[in-house]
Order: C-alpha cells, then structure tokens, then sequence
C-alpha cells in the first residue's frame, strides 16, 4: 500500500515541474514552476501549461483546458478575476496573471495530499489474520490441555514429557492453516491471469476479493462512461431545402479547412461523416475572423463554385440568431428559442449555422447539436452491472445538466445531486468518521454527483464504505486519482494519467467498460473457491483438533486390552523377542526363558512373575490379537498417530488442496462478501460429524477383538492388531479430510455441482495415496528388540498394514458418513437462513432491495425478471437451495 502510495504521490510530482514564464525584477524570465511564490506575475499563452493556481489580471479571456481536473470536455472561457487551476491547459489567448496558491495549496496539490493520506488495510488481509487467529487460539487451547494431561499422568508407562510435546507441536502445525495465504493467493493469481487475457492489469491482487463484495460502482463521467470526445448527435434545419450535408458543409466553410482544427468544434464539424469535404475545395475563403470568446462566433466570406460571393457564422444559437434579419427572427424564432432551452435543459450544447448572399439579409440555415457521448458499451455495462447487484453512481465535474442527460442516455437514475450539498475537506486534514451517519443516506438516495471537486470524490467515497458499502471508482484523471486510491477497487480506463493508473488496483488497457463486470464475475468464481476452501480448511481442523483432544482424555487401549484379556479364548499369547539373541531383524526364535508375562508384568520385558516354561522362550500375552512387529511393544496408555502419520496427512493436505483454485464454481449474482461467524459454524458443523464419526469408528475398531462387536457382525471376520486400529484410523481421518471438500463446496447437496477435473484429480490421488499408505506402511516400524531404553517412555505408535477387508469397511463407513455430513450441512445451512444467523436473512433481503432498485431503474419488472432469474439459476444449478423469496439464491455470503 505504501509503495502504491507512493507511485501515485510521484505521478503528481512529476507532473508539477512545469517552467513558467514570470516577471522578477521588472524582467521577464523563465523560471522552475516549483520556485513560484504567491504574488508572482505570470504570463500565460496558447499551449502553456498552469505551473500554479493563477488569478487572472486585466487582458484577453483565454480558453482553458480543464478535463484533467474537472472532467469537462469543453475548453472554458476565463477572463479578469476567475482563477485558472494548476494542471489546466490555455488553449488559446494571452493574458497575464499573479500566483495565489502554490503546491500543496493549490487544487493539483490538494490532489496529491488526499492520495497520500490514504494508508488503509486491505480487507482481505484483515479477513486472512482473523481466521488464522481465530484457529490459533482454538488450535493453542485445545493441544495445550491435551499435552498438559499426557505429561501430568505419566507414571513411568505413560507418556513421557518429550513426545508428548512433540506430539502437540506436530498436531499444533497441522491444525494451523499454513498454508492459507498461499493457496488463497494462488486462486487470486489465476483470477488475474484471466484478467490479463481480457487486456486488464490487476495491480493488487487482493483488489479481486473485494471486487467479488462490490456493492456500489462509483463513476467519473468524462472519459470513463463517455469518450471524452465531442460527437455530432443531431443537424436541425432551419431553412427551406437545407438537408445535413448543406449545413455541415456551411460550417465547415466557416473555418480553415485545409488547415489543423484549432478547436473542439472546428474538429467536431471537419471530422463528420457525413461532409463532403471534396466540395469545401471548390470555394475560395475571401476573408475569415478566427472565434473570439467575447464575440462567441466565427466568420467567414467565401466565393462559390458559381463566382457567387456569400458570407457564413456559426457560433452560440443566440448569438447567430440575433445577427438574422428581422423577417427571419420572426419566422422561425419562437421555435428556434424553444429547441435551444430544451437542448439547454438536457445539457446537450448546440452551434448555430447562418448565411448571408452578398448585399442580402443573413438567414438562419440549421443548427447542430453535439455532446460527449457514451462509451459504445458503456449501457449495456451498465445494465450488466446492475444484474449483478451492484448500485452505480456517476460523480463528475461536469455541469449537472449534462450530467442528468448523460445519465438518461445511460438508462441510470437522474437524481444528480450538486457539490454544495457535500462535505469538504482541508489539506493535512483527518478524514471525519461521522461521514457516514451524516452524509450516506443521502448519497445513497443519489444516483450521482455534478460540479464536484476531487475531495468531493474522496470523501463520497468514505461515506459510502464509512456506510458498509464496498465500493468501486473508476476514473482517468488526475481529478479521480484520490478516489481512486481511497475506492475498495480503484479501476483506471484506457487512457487514464499516470496519476490515475499509479492510484489504482486494476487498469484496463483496452478502450471499453465491458471488462469490468466480467472481472465482477470472475472476482465472484475467485471467492467462491476461497470461501470454499476456508470452509475446508477449517473443517479440517476442527475434525483433527476434535479427535485426538477426546481421544486423549477419553479412549485408553490398555482398558480396552484388559477387557479382551477376559474374553474367551483370551488372552492371545506370544512369545517375547529378545534383545541378545536371534539372526534376523526380529530375532528371538532361538532362545528364550521360561518366563510367560501377562500385559501388567511387561515392564522391562525381560522377566515375569510366572515360573512356567515354554519352549524355553518368553512369553507375553494381550487382549488385542498382535503382529509380529508387535509383539513386546506396550499397549499406549492413550490413543494416538504416529508423528509421522500426521505429517504426511498434512503434506497430502496442503499440496492437493491446491487444486481448489481450478474447481468448478458458480459465481453469485449478488455481492459477496466474508460472514465469518457463519462460516465458524458451517466449517464447525462440518468438522464435528467428521470428528463424531472417527470417534465412533475409533471405539468400534479398539472393540473389534470381541466377537460380538459392531465391526465383526458387519460382516470383518479377522479382528484389527493394535497397529491395524491406528492404520484404519489414519485411513479414516485421511479420507474424511479428502471427501470433506466435496461437501464443503457447495451449500446444497454435494452432487448438485461437479468438481473439476483437478479437483476431483487430485482428492483422488489423496485417497488412492493414503489408502496405500494404509496398506503397506514404508516408514520402519519399531520393534521391541530394538529399543534402546525399554522402560523410560513408551514408545510412538506402530501402524500395521490393513488388510482389504479392512480397507474396504473404513471406505464404506466413511462414505455413509460423509452423505450423513452432507445432509447435516444442507439443514444447517437452512436453519441458519431461517433463523437469521449471523443477518444472513437479512443481508439477502438487502440484496434483493437493491436489486429491485436497479431493476427498476432499468425499467424492468423486478418480480417477472425476478421469477425468470430464479428460474434460470435453480435450471443452472441442478437444484441447489434458493434463499430469499427464492428468486435469490441461498448462497451464504461468508
């Protein structure tokens, strides 16, 4: 944001060493811009840049450019006394005049104060750090009560104080979204890589998060919505048999044709289609009086093709008309006055066209009509956007009747509201946080803005979002660079300063405003997949968190051995490796003692307490039926993975969710924006039927020794090891997390919308991965006879490979339970509606106010447009849940 900050601030800079012409010492000279102080006198002329705010003395009215500040297409006539703004151009005329204000004084200067005022956060990082603390605090309470009961009930079997904490750093690691930012980045670089193919820059990736939540798209006028180019719109005429091309060719006589255009009109009238300028050629310019401001006309005398000598003036309607002999003025005047104050009303400007024969009368021949028109797709962006539920607002410098024209011509609201009804702000100034109480339910009732002032924009902007609106600016100039820079989304037109695109966070470099919904849409599928994966991740870390916090305090496996030690034909008995003895990895067979051992006589394994031999070999007997690499390894006084284990579910994890960023989503038609207490408790709701159902599975599977245990009577004939328990378990967890973004995704049922190819790729190489893992285990286990300190600490958890049946009962349970996780999420989610948690309800019927607001501003019928709408998303999602009046869906904007 600094560095933003800090190229728009320089733009202006550049732009504010300009050379002046100033009188010191009773002598002309030329001097640096930036050394002027109050009370010079400077000279200006045609072509000259304003090096400062200038008070205009006695002389010539000058015409001055002054688009880049205030967004008026026209040159501007100042005479004696107005006051000419630094950054303007003198189009034509000398005058002389004295500084008044200089740098951070002037209106250019005011500009660059208000962009360098703005240091604000980007919403999407402030989203980020809340849930990463949100889950830290949670993650951090819930491994440090679990760490804390394995350290304090460590009896010397238990576990010990070091792999008890390495065990919760490992958990701590893997329930903190890491990974967050990156994957969210990355969705957002691939929104931009659209983005750039449709010819638009994204200078602020996180710009796309708060695009996709936009409600309200503020407007510059001048250069934005029009082409900043002055457009012929209609040739009225006023003398018998005078069609378009004899008026157009009239007008044009009344310049210097073979020459440059010396102004906006000169070019309007040369540049139109339909003149024939081979015709001009064939007159001969006898005399011409170039256009004078006080005069507000030009002349000329011309000789015909005919030898014929004629006179032409085209200039201000009143003007001309007042040059019209007596007879004409009383023909045609009464309509002539009325066409002029109904052009005038609707701020459309017009140029008079009049012709006198030589030694006759001058006669009105017609009148032409020009404005600054819209962009060729400005309307329909306009109407798109609208659909899109997003309110638009134009702000211009322009007069206000043109801008209420420009906005019926757009099809947008005509309550233009004026400048003096706005706040204002001093340079250095601190932003007033009362903006929006006291000023945003007026500017929401405006459908826009004439006559104002960048701070104007700067501060119509504040109001807005001071209101919980996101808001958009586009701009182009320098005018709109602080608006641009305080906006939510700051979006530059083609063409638009350097200051403008410098203050910016997306920058179209294509002619055309087509772009920016499509980037609303785009910004829409972005957070969707956002959304979607914080869902994700957050379930995921609940479910993890969850298990092994209840697991810890309540699952013991020596109770559930002891317990199966009395079953009958129990306990299973095996006899004990030794340590010195043996040729392989598991040794043992060759010798042994005459020592059988119960589970509570292993403590060193190396004697008993029973006298009996057998076989001359140590014996151990357990409750659980065990494997070989089993066997003399103590039975965890806890239930737990091992270390190992929860690093690959991690790895897994982060490196295939990922993929995320290419799923298939549905953008919202309505804004969107973060809820996230909703989403706490759909992610929360998620993760707890994921976490129930390990639990469940977890007890089914420590029981599974007995006969007539859940697991056996579904059809498993072989009962699990010890080990096999913490491999289904790994399998089940692995799983869970995998299939679990399969309802995390959408808010209706998971079927209702396909994952991508890539998603739907890469959760099954996790699953295939993970059951394979399952299977065959390749990290070494550990056995007894190689155990170093055999009584300190037990040791961490073996996993024994699981055998197909056991694979495919985890698989099957699973999958029951993630459709009963499914349909949970699809009631949750109507509850939450129901009884407007978090205002979703109400934020929905918010949506649909200010679509109907649009709707019917575009004239439309909201509630048949609205049927047909519903109708089209229920068709285009196979079926997933409608919110709101059901024309709206219930996408929950979190």
């Amino acid at each position: 944001e600094d560095m933003r900050a800090g190229d728009a601030v320089a733009a202006l800079k550049a732009s504010l060493k300009p050379e002046a012409q100033v009188k010191r010492a009773g002598a002309w000279r030329k001097a640096d811009a930036s050394q002027l102080v109050s009370g010079d006198r400077v000279a200006l002329a045609a072509g000259a840049n304003v090096p400062a705010d200038i008070l205009l003395g006695r002389g010539m009215q000058v015409q001055v450019d002054q688009a880049a500040l205030t967004g008026e297409s026209l040159p501007v006539s100042l005479g004696e006394g107005s006051l000419v703004k630094m950054g303007s151009t003198i189009v034509s005329g000398e005058t002389e005049g004295l500084v008044a204000h200089t740098g951070v004084n002037t209106f250019f200067g005011k500009t660059a104060a208000l962009i360098g005022s703005t240091h604000d956060v980007g919403n999407f990082q402030k989203v980020i750090l809340r849930i990463t603390r949100a889950l830290l605090l949670f993650s951090s309470l819930l491994v440090t009560a679990a760490v804390t009961y394995l350290c304090l009930t460590f009896d010397g079997e238990g576990y010990g104080v070091w792999p008890a904490v390495s065990f919760g750093a490992v958990l701590l690691v893997a329930s903190i979204p890491i990974a967050m930012q990156v994957v969210c980045t990355a969705t957002m670089a691939l929104g931009s890589r659209l983005l750039a193919a449709k010819k638009a820059i994204v200078a602020r990736l996180a710009s796309i998060e708060q695009l996709a939540g936009m409600t309200v798209l503020c407007s510059d006028k001048t250069g934005t919505l029009t082409l900043n180019k002055m457009v012929l719109q209609e040739v009225l005429s006023y003398a018998k048999g005078a069609d378009d091309a004899a008026i157009l060719a009239l007008a044009a006589l009344a310049t210097r044709w073979k020459e440059p255009p010396k102004d906006a009109l000169d070019t309007l009238v040369l540049r139109a289609e339909c003149l024939d300028t081979a015709s001009l050629d064939r007159h001969e310019q006898l005399d011409f009086t170039p256009f004078d401001p006080k005069l507000r006309r030009t002349e000329a005398t011309l000789r015909g093709p005919d030898g014929g000598v004629f006179d032409v003036v085209k200039g201000a309607p009143d003007v001309v008309l007042r040059l019209c002999d007596e007879a004409n003025r009383s023909s045609i005047g009464a309509v002539f006055a009325a066409k002029v104050e109904e052009l005038a009303q609707r701020g459309i400007r017009a140029l008079a066209v009049a012709r006198r024969p030589e030694g006759g009368g001058m006669e009105m021949v017609g009148m032409l009509t020009f404005l600054d028109p819209p962009r060729p797709d400005t309307k329909r962006t306009i109407e798109r956007a609208m659909q899109q539920g997003v309110v638009v607002k134009m702000i211009t410098g322009d007069h206000g009747a043109i801008a209420r024209e420009t906005a019926r011509a757009l099809g947008m609201g005509d309550e233009i509201g004026a400048s003096d009804s706005l706040p204002t702000i001093l340079p250095g100034e601190e932003v007033p946080r009362t903006l929006g109480r006291d000023y945003g339910a007026m500017i929401e009732k405006s459908d826009g803005f004439a006559q104002v002032f960048p701070e104007h924009k700067f501060l119509i902007v504040e109001a807005l979002r001071q209101r919980g609106h996101s808001v958009g600016m586009t701009g182009d100039g320098v005018n709109d660079a602080p608006a641009l820079k305080k906006a939510d989304v700051g979006i530059a037109v083609e063409g638009a300063t350097d200051a403008a695109r410098a203050a910016s966070d997306l920058v179209l470099t294509e002619p055309g405003l087509s772009i920016i919904v499509d980037a609303i849409v785009i910004a829409r599928c972005i957070f969707q997949r956002m959304k979607n994966y914080v869902i994700y991740r957050v379930a995921c870390t609940f479910q993890l968190l969850l298990f092994f916090f209840v697991a810890v305090f309540a699952f013991h496996p020596r109770q559930y051995d002891a317990a199966h030690q009395l079953l009958p034909g129990h306990p299973n008995v095996y006899p004990l490796p030794t340590a010195d003895l043996g040729s392989g990895p598991g040794g043992g067979d060759s010798a042994c003692s005459a020592v059988q051992c119960s589970y509570s006589d292993i403590g060193d394994f190396g004697s008993g307490t029973d006298d009996s031999t057998t076989c001359g070999g140590v014996q151990c007997s357990y409750g659980f039926r065990m494997s070989d690499t089993e066997v003399g390894l103590a039975i965890p006084s806890t239930f737990n993975l091992p270390v190992v284990a929860l690093v690959v579910i991690v790895i897994l994890n982060d490196a295939t969710i990922i993929s995320i960023a290419y799923d298939h989503v549905v953008p919202s038609p309505l804004p969107e924006r973060w809820n996230l207490p909703a989403l706490f408790l759909v992610a929360g709701w998620i993760g707890l039927v994921a976490c129930g159902s390990s639990l469940l599975l977890l007890h089914w599977a420590l029981s599974s020794e007995d006969p007539g245990s859940p697991i056996r009577r579904m059809g498993v004939r072989e009962s699990l090891s010890y080990g096999q328990v913490v491999a289904m378990m790994y399998l089940k967890i692995s799983l869970s997390d995998w299939w679990t973004i399969f309802a995390a995704r959408t808010q209706s049922f998971f079927f209702t919308r396909a994952p991508s190819k890539i998603v739907f790729a890469a959760a099954s190489v996790a699953t295939l991965a993970s059951t394979g893992l399952a299977v065959k285990w390749p990290f070494p286990a550990e056995r007894y006879d190689e155990r170093a300190d055999l009584d300190a600490q037990e040791p961490d958890s073996q996993l024994i490979g699981l055998g197909l049946e056991h694979v495919l009962f985890t698989w099957a349970f699973t999958l029951v339970w993630f459709l009963i996780q499914d349909v949970c999420k699809v009631l949750l989610y109507k509850l939450l509606y129901t009884f407007d948690v978090s205002g979703i309800r109400t934020e929905a019927e918010a949506n649909a106010a200010r679509r109907a607001k649009n709707e019917a501003i575009l004239g439309k019928q909201p509630s048949k447009r609205g049927a047909r709408a519903g109708g089209a998303r229920r068709k285009a999602r196979r079926g997933e849940m409608q919110l709101a009046e059901m024309p709206l869906e219930v996408e929950l904007e979190v």
